[in-house]
């Protein structure tokens, strides 16, 4: 089957003929027949299966017909990184149709986002915390959408965001087509299929397992011995790009410096950066400025880089679905990848979770030449936080006052004024009061009424 087959409208053909699309990937073959007859769909896909292709085509052939200037599609997405690829991936495609697409995110200004609104956007890419926030300040319409999307349904349920969607799912009309995508299928996501769903379609490719172009190998390892593995390991091994996962924000900012200083052309993504600096590292990774990215889960959703060759996570993920997500990351668009995985004695139920979602068990590895006795250090120098510079207190450049004189309970003498009155001239009505200093240490107080 070929794209051509699918009959969009011409503009949409266009753009799919400009992008270089010719025969449709599995998950985009089984869905896009049925979201184009007005089905409701559940799609179980991996990340880098072509799913975003697979909503945004025919959403793009619907609008084709119909009003202009309104806001008629809803795509929600878990991150800001995903948020902009889907947008992307609109712009793209739909270069030709002359529909327009809006992100809506946190971590930058509202009011260019309002202004994007108000200009008739027909379709919104967001993020669950922005859009509620333009919906609590009514900068937002959604009485009039035709298709909600949820994308990566599993990881925004992760992220503790199902509040949020059913508090968004109240604001659009009962009456739509709702396109619900997760690379995993918990109990919690088909309750929330059930509660959005219609006589949903269901679509699945591969969803109970990773995608089979990726070999795995894990490589146990004391976690003092991390860096220094990972650093010989990046050294003996052919890769292109390397995308790195850490567990916590320090730890891929510390990993990340410490590639840097040894020679490698790296960058962290994690979430205490601006939305700036997080965007300028993806954008770097993809074209190539950086060769290795370390980053956090929830940082690398929405990373879509078709040349990434190895994986790896130098510490193991909370979940199996969670290491579905981050290997999902290389082996894309029908290349081949690697997944390697550093694992310390404690993460031996994981491996066997994962073991059991792959079907088999996965080789273990130790790198020729690598000193795996160098004892632990007597306090974890590598990722400790620096300490606090000590705070000087602020000195005075200017020439120091005298000190004041004390007297009788040790209160300091009161200011003198060279005989001069110091008068309240207030015109309110209440009590005024006229200060009188002498040269004496004497001090009257008369209050004027």
């Amino acid at each position: 089957m070929e794209f051509n087959e699918f009959d969009f409208h011409p503009n949409v053909a266009a753009g799919v003929k400009a992008a270089g699309y010719v025969t449709p990937t599995p998950i985009q073959t089984q869905a896009i027949p049925p979201v184009l007859e007005g089905h409701d769909v559940m799609g179980l896909a991996q990340t880098g299966t072509g799913k975003t292709a697979a909503f945004v085509l025919p959403i793009l052939h619907r609008l084709m017909q119909g009003p202009r200037g309104r806001l008629r599609a809803l795509v929600i997405a878990p991150t800001r990184e995903l948020a902009q690829q889907i947008h992307e991936t609109i712009g793209n495609l739909g270069r030709q149709t002359r529909l327009r697409s809006a992100t809506v995110y946190g971590g930058v200004g509202m009011n260019p986002q309002i202004e994007k609104l108000r200009n008739g956007a027909e379709i919104v890419v967001a993020c669950p915390g922005r859009l509620l926030d333009h919906i609590n300040q009514r900068t937002i319409n959604l009485s009039q959408i035709e298709v909600l999307v949820l994308d990566e349904a599993d990881r925004m349920f992760d992220m503790g965001f199902l509040p949020d969607i059913r508090k968004i799912i109240r604001q659009v009309p009962a009456r739509r087509q709702t396109l619900l995508f997760s690379a995993t299928m918990p109990d919690s996501i088909r309750h929330l299929a059930n509660e959005v769903l219609h006589a949903p379609v269901t679509v699945q490719v591969n969803h109970t397992a990773p995608i089979n172009t990726v070999a795995h190998a894990l490589y146990p390892v004391d976690q003092h011995l991390k860096t220094a593995l990972l650093l010989e390991l990046l050294r003996k091994t052919d890769t292109e790009s390397v995308l790195i996962f850490t567990r916590t924000k320090h730890r891929a900012k510390r990993v990340g410096q410490q590639l840097e200083t040894a020679g490698y052309r790296a960058a962290s993504m994690q979430g205490n950066l601006s939305q700036n600096r997080r965007q300028a590292a993806l954008d770097g990774f993809r074209d190539g400025s950086y060769q290795v990215l370390v980053a956090t889960d929830i940082a690398a959703r929405g990373i879509d880089v078709s040349s990434i060759s190895h994986v790896i996570n130098y510490d193991m993920p909370d979940t199996a679905d969670a290491y579905t997500h981050r290997i999902g990351r290389t082996g894309r668009a029908a290349k081949t990848g690697d997944a390697f995985t550093f694992i310390t004695r404690e993460d031996g139920d994981m491996v066997r979770s994962i073991e059991r979602v792959l079907g088999e068990k996965v080789e273990r590895c130790m790198l020729e030449g690598f000193d795996y006795k160098k004892q632990t250090p007597a306090r974890d120098t590598e990722f400790a936080r620096p300490p606090r510079e000590k705070q000087r207190r602020r000195t005075n450049t200017a020439a120091a006052a005298p000190k004041q004189k004390k007297h009788n309970e040790g209160k300091p003498e009161a200011r003198k004024f060279k005989g001069a009155k110091v008068q309240n001239t207030s015109k309110r009505r209440f009590a005024r009061h006229s200060f009188t200093s002498t040269s004496g240490t004497g001090r009257t107080h008369s209050p004027v009424i």
